[in-house]
Formats: C-alpha cells, structure tokens, sequence
C-alpha cells in the first residue's frame, strides 16, 4: 500500500519533529551549546525532506531505526558546527569518558529506543489504515449488493421489437383513436 501525499507529509512531519527535538535535548544534555534556531531549521528541513522521500510505505523497525541513526548522526554534525561554542575547562588527570563519546553513547541509546517507539507507532497507523480500508470495501460491497438486488427485483420495460424488413401498418395505429379530440371549435355569429 502506498501513501498519499499528505500522509507522507504528515509521518514525516512527526518523524522530524522527534528527531530534532531528540538531536537537540541530547546535544544540550550531554554538555554542547543551547542550538540555534537556525541550525534546528535548517536540520529540520534536511531531515524533513529526506523523510518525505523515503515515506511511500510502510517500514521495518530497523529502517526507521537506521534513519533516525543516520539523522542523528547529520543533526549532531550540524549542531555541533552552527551552535555557539561553550567553552570547558580543562582536567589534568579526568578517567572518564569525554564528552563526544558521551554524546555518541547517548544519541545512539536514543535513536534505538526512539527508532523502536516510532516504528511501533507506524505499525499501528498502518494498522488502522488496513482496517479502514478492508471496512470501507466491505461497506462499499454491500452497497453494491444492495443495489443489484434492487436492480433485480425491480421490472425492466419490455422494448418493442421492430422488424426492419416489414412495411409499417398504416391506419391500423389510429383504427382506435378518438378523432373528436382536439381544440373546441370556435362558432362564430
């Protein structure tokens, strides 16, 4: 089953919507720079345009996993490169993990967990589509049905035949006929 224009539209809007705003809270937590609104559009238009491309059907939870991966992956490159720098302090002897293995950690846990919840989601939307089309065919069929046996049951006008080869009767259509009908004469004094 394909998907009409505004469906697209719309699942990838909501795809879109998750991913930026995932891609944003996550490089804000895990230690970048508040986005500007410029990056978020401009990552939101690259996103939404290539999630309406890739809309046209149903998909398996490991592709809508892959592309919030793939979307991440764009979104925290652009974030990274347009957002204002936040300036760290530096730690002589730190034994933990830096802050872009942090964020790769935390972008990966995300789009996975997310991936699966949008995946469920699309599922159930595709689901509810199946179901409305498979009621509206078996409604539209019962119309049908209904209409055939009305069809049926209802008397079809005989057509006169005409036999082309024989002369038309003349006189005998009018044998009957009442010739006094008409307009009253006038009487005139």
């Amino acid at each position: 089953m394909r998907a009409a224009l505004p469906l697209r539209l719309a699942r990838s809007a909501a795809f879109t919507v998750v991913c930026v705003l995932l891609a944003a809270s996550a490089h804000w937590f895990a230690g970048g720079a508040t986005p500007t609104l410029r990056a978020l559009l401009v990552g939101g238009a690259a996103v939404m345009t290539t999630a309406t491309a890739m809309a046209g059907r149903e998909r398996s939870p490991w592709v809508v996993i892959g592309m919030l991966l793939a979307a991440q992956v764009f979104l925290h490159e652009l974030l990274a490169s347009l957002s204002p720098s936040v300036e760290t302090t530096a730690v002589a002897h730190s034994h933990r993990l830096g802050v872009g293995a942090g964020m790769l950690t935390a972008h990966v846990t995300a789009a996975v967990v997310t991936g699966w919840w949008l995946s469920r989601g699309e599922a159930a939307l595709w689901s509810i589509l199946r179901r409305i089309g498979t009621g509206a065919l078996r409604w539209l069929r019962a119309v049908l049905a209904v209409f055939q046996l009305f069809a049926r049951l209802r008397p079809r006008p005989r057509l006169a035949s005409y036999d082309l080869d024989r002369e038309p009767r003349r006189g005998a259509v009018l044998r009957h006929a009442v010739i006094r009908r008409g307009p009253p004469v006038l009487v005139f004094l």
